[in-house]
């Protein structure tokens, strides 16, 4: 191999190419075991292939680390992953244990991790990155940091306790909500809900929209009723109806009661809506605005960082009031249309005359069929007299129309298999 130690936090994120050059996938974590003498032997590593499915790759079938990519010997077997009894997750369940020094110079925390190969095709955890506690009656800064062998400290804790939740937050600070939530739903039921408890309201929110119903109401049901109303606050209303809607009626009306009375009044009307109607579908957050409004303005308001690509493709104008229910419906702007014209240009002017709202009990099959056939990526929704509720986006249609589970990984597709190669203990999966 091109290099014989690696440090485990810096393969996080390489990429992971077949013998031919083509990308498989990227590393999300290192699996080892622990053994009764010596560090822990690795085992393999956890990767992500396309499609966000995370899969085992034996480390026998690594050929190459080095230069921020790894090698493997073939083509990469797509059977979902599943943890064993036994093995650790290095980034998700060792980082930030705490150990002893055998030197006798106390306790230290383990930021980092090197594995090395010790003989052909065999890798163990050779080396710690420590950190010390921060110095007494120090109120800045942290303690001062080491490197010392396997041999050289003792485990405060089980072989098989996770690090704490705050560390573990912390290595998943750069991740996407999508990516977040794929990540929290490979880990233990417990471990998530730990996660779930040290993550932000707002940063919990964006991971609840990602999730399927049943992991989404989990995680809900072991929030104290104050955090799960903060958290429904921060999602999207439509998000937090679907969601308040697979509660109990006495829990869903306590949530309710407790968020801010703007945001639980968007989702109560929501709630009012067959499900599978446009009125049930749709966001209750669109850009609105005057005929009045200008083409600069309009354009300031689809560049806050926040909105949705799909809630920023147009513009609805309306007459006053501007919040759902608005005044009088009178049409919608295309970003694009208005990158035509000069910035003073008054957006009543350039209205799409073309796009025809539906009603807010247009089934969800119509809305997906006029959102087909039209190429759009939102249709606006109008009430009997009119007045604009809210707007059904693409995004909200394919939540509809997937199958519940597809988010999760079906382990019955085919899967790539590569030529033989030599077997380790644990096998290929």
């Amino acid at each position: 191999m091109s290099t014989s130690r690696v440090f485990a936090a810096r393969l996080v994120g390489c990429s992971v190419f077949d013998p031919n050059g083509d990308r498989v996938g990227k590393v999300r974590d290192v699996l080892v075991v622990f053994r009764s003498s010596g560090g822990p032997r690795v085992v393999g590593m956890v990767l992500e292939v396309p499609g966000k499915r995370r899969v085992f790759l034996s480390i026998g079938r690594v050929t190459s680390i080095g230069s921020g990519q790894i090698i493997t010997t073939g083509l990469i077997n797509l059977r979902r992953f599943e943890q064993r009894g036994g093995e650790v997750r290095v980034m998700a369940e060792f980082l930030g244990r705490t150990v002893t020094l055998r030197d006798g110079s106390g306790d230290a925390t383990i930021e980092d991790v090197a594995i090395e190969e010790t003989t052909l095709g065999e890798w163990e955890v050779t080396q710690l990155f420590l950190r010390r506690p921060r110095a007494a009656g120090a109120l800045f800064g942290k303690g001062a940091t080491l490197f010392t062998p396997w041999s050289g400290i003792i485990e405060k804790t089980g072989a098989g306790e996770a690090q704490s939740a705050t560390q573990l937050v912390a290595s998943y600070a750069d991740m996407l909500p999508a990516d977040l939530a794929n990540a929290m739903l490979d880990l233990p039921e417990q471990r998530m809900l730990e996660v779930a408890e040290e993550l932000s309201d707002d940063r919990l929110a964006d991971v609840l929209e990602e999730m399927p119903e049943n992991e989404q109401v989990d995680i809900l049901t072991h929030l104290d009723d104050d955090r799960a109303a903060d958290v429904l606050d921060q999602m999207q209303p439509d998000d937090a109806a679907d969601l308040i809607a697979h509660l109990d009626d006495e829990r869903g009306e306590a949530l309710l009661d407790l968020m801010e009375p703007e945001e639980a009044d968007d989702v109560r009307f929501l709630l009012s809506y067959a499900p599978d109607t446009a009125g049930g579908l749709m966001t209750t957050e669109p850009i609105i605005v005057s005929a009045d409004a200008t083409v600069a303005e309009g354009l300031a308001l689809i560049r806050r960082h926040e909105l949705a690509p799909a809630l920023g493709a147009a513009i609805c104008v309306t007459l006053p009031p501007y919040e759902p229910p608005t005044g009088r419906f009178l049409g919608m702007v295309h970003f694009q249309r208005m990158l035509r014209y000069p910035p003073n240009e008054r957006l009543g002017a350039l209205v799409d005359t073309t796009l025809e709202p539906v009603q807010a009990g247009t089934s969800a099959a119509e809305v997906s069929r006029i959102l087909a056939s039209y190429n759009l990526v939102s249709v606006p929704v109008v009430d009997e007299n009119h007045r604009l509720v809210g707007v059904v986006t693409i995004d909200d249609v394919l939540d509809h129309l997937l199958p519940d589970d597809w988010r999760s990984t079906n382990d019955d597709e085919p899967s790539l298999v590569s030529a033989p190669v030599r077997r380790t203990s644990r096998g290929t999966r």
